[in-house]
């Protein structure tokens, strides 16, 4: 015969103090662990989401991404005639030349970041198709102009179209910004690729090819024949892949966040056990009454639990509410949270999800049970007789 839900509840009312600093602190580990994992969460999403499965990225061999890349002209002008590349409505093969720099900008409140410019011709939009102008127009080559992603716009308080962003040598003026759904090219700036090359004095005008490849081809194939050519020193692969080997970070985060909810996870648990024994040692002679009148230790072992789990749930729903409150005002102050990924900053929204809540839930419900499984034992093995004479 169970105990009614209220009985486990009423036990909590019984001693408000203990059950709110107890239920306060289960709501900060929620509270940090949905933070920690959605930030985590939106790093993942902005990097995996970026890039297309019918592109691939062209770099030279053992380059693990743009930055540490070199592709010559001559490379290029041989690689666009290569069979299975997408063309376009003229004829012309959809291949973007590219090159990587990092340079400094600066916050509006003076703070410092490395920002990735990537230096592209007009065909780099028609490449990368989830890029699109949102406002103003496609920057002309050799004009000095460039065009700039909504979250570095937002970032770096770049002042819109028609103002000038300075950086290395040179000004140029912004013709246009654009968006992509929230991947990682919303953190960057666009200017012209040879402009570029000249203004950083690059001996070689390119550090990576973006290639569309053709509906009816293979991408693993063009891929092998890139990296087969006996003329140049090149690797390719999906430009999806490159992007989730740039996430690997998170992985590592993740991992680094959950050992550190689990920590506090733990002194929470020693929290909820201190408050159930109390309550347990408290109730010694109600325990042995309801063991006198016929109530199973499978009983009262249910009911000590279940006080636990609603205690801590009880601290799940103010923490989880907390976070995703917190969570909408942090990204809306700092206007994306910055990472270092490949030696530049990537602006990433800050937002707690299904996934983040979930896990915290989790971690709640791993609480609830360690820390009611020694009280609720101890309460079961009370033995009648002895529970009523020391509670006298």
């Amino acid at each position: 015969m169970p105990l009614p839900l209220r009985y486990s509840t009423a036990h909590l009312r019984s001693s408000p103090g203990r059950s709110v600093a107890t239920a306060a602190v289960v709501a900060l580990v929620v509270l940090a662990t949905a933070l920690f994992t959605g930030l985590v969460s939106g790093l993942e999403r902005t990097l995996v989401a970026t890039g297309s499965e019918r592109n691939l990225v062209v770099l030279r061999k053992g380059a693990s991404n743009d930055g540490g890349s070199l592709v010559t002209l001559e490379d290029y002008r041989r690689l666009r005639l290569l069979p299975g590349i997408a063309r376009d409505a003229a004829g012309d093969p959809l291949v973007s030349p590219e090159l990587v720099v990092e340079p400094s900008f600066a916050r509006p409140d003076g703070r410092r970041e490395n920002v990735l410019v990537r230096g592209v011709q007009p065909v780099a939009l028609a490449v990368h198709d989830e890029v699109r102008l949102s406002r103003g127009r496609m920057l002309r080559p050799s004009a000095g102009e460039a065009v700039v992603g909504r979250g570095a716009l937002e970032r770096y308080g770049l002042g819109g179209i028609g103002s000038t962003v300075r950086f290395g040598r040179g000004a140029w003026r912004i013709v246009g910004v654009f968006e992509s759904g929230g991947t990682a090219f919303e953190s960057e700036v666009w200017v012209d690729a040879r402009e570029l090359a000249n203004d950083t004095r690059r001996p070689q005008p390119y550090s990576g090819l973006r290639i569309r490849v053709a509906p009816d081809a293979d991408p693993a194939l063009l891929a092998r024949r890139i990296a087969d050519d006996p003329q140049a020193v090149l690797q390719a692969e999906p430009e999806t892949d490159y992007y989730e080997d740039q996430a690997e970070v998170a992985d590592a985060l993740r991992v680094i966040v959950v050992g550190l909810a689990l920590l506090a996870g733990t002194a929470a648990a020693f929290g909820a056990a201190n408050t159930l024994y109390a309550s347990v040692h408290a109730r010694r002679r109600e325990i042995g009454t309801l063991r006198a009148l016929g109530f199973p230790r499978a009983a009262i072992r249910r009911a000590v639990l279940t006080e636990s789990l609603v205690l801590c749930l009880a601290g799940f729903a103010v923490g989880a509410s907390a976070s995703v409150g917190v969570s909408a005002l942090l990204d809306r102050w700092l206007t994306g949270v910055a990472f270092e990924v490949a030696f530049a900053t990537q602006s990433v929204a800050l937002e707690v999800g299904v996934r983040d809540l979930a896990l915290s839930l989790g971690i709640v419900v791993a609480i609830a049970l360690l820390g009611g499984f020694f009280p609720a034992r101890r309460a079961a093995r009370l033995i009648p007789a002895e529970a009523l004479r020391r509670a006298a």
